[in-house]
């Protein structure tokens, strides 16, 4: 296994070939439960496993897990590169039917550590998101003034212990 100090040594399929590996054990884990890009089921997992809630499977399309009291979480992550410091979650659909209750958001440092992460109500979300019609979907952003709105709440410590 190359150390990080040898990945500029690799060429762009090595570094593919390594990078599929890496997905690869980490579905064989259970970290992740696709070989798609790996932050959203990596979201979805340490969400799940520090907030003590059930993953759904991947056919639920308006949220992600179950908390004990029925609560629906959809999960949501970005990881923030230097290349890209955009706070825009993946799309939302079907937003106005309320398919779930909260949102939870996690933005990561680019070395995956956990830059902040929020615990949004559907009601937030709806009032912030945007509708784009060519997507059929709304955006939203996962600001870090979310924390003065009414209901959310921070969760960053819950997500970061070890």
């Amino acid at each position: 296994m190359p150390s990080a100090a040898e990945l500029p040594s690799l060429t762009e399929l090595e570094l593919l070939r390594l990078h599929g590996s890496v997905l690869a054990e980490l579905c064989r884990r259970g970290v992740c439960r696709t070989n798609n890009n790996p932050i959203a089921d990596y979201t979805e997992w340490l969400v799940a496993s520090r907030l003590g809630l059930r993953l759904e499977n991947g056919s639920k399309a308006s949220y992600d897990a179950v908390g004990i009291d029925g609560t629906r979480y959809q999960i949501k992550g970005r990881r923030l590169v230097s290349a890209n410091g955009s706070t825009q979650l993946s799309a939302i659909r079907n937003l106005q039917a309320g398919g779930f209750t909260v949102l939870v958001g996690v933005m990561f440092n680019e070395d995956y550590s956990i830059a902040y992460a929020f615990m949004v109500p559907h009601a937030v979300v709806l009032a912030r998101a945007k509708y784009q019609a060519h997507t059929n979907s709304h955006l939203f952003y996962l600001r870090r003034d979310l924390a003065f709105e009414a209901g959310v709440r921070e969760i960053t410590r819950e997500l970061s212990a070890a």
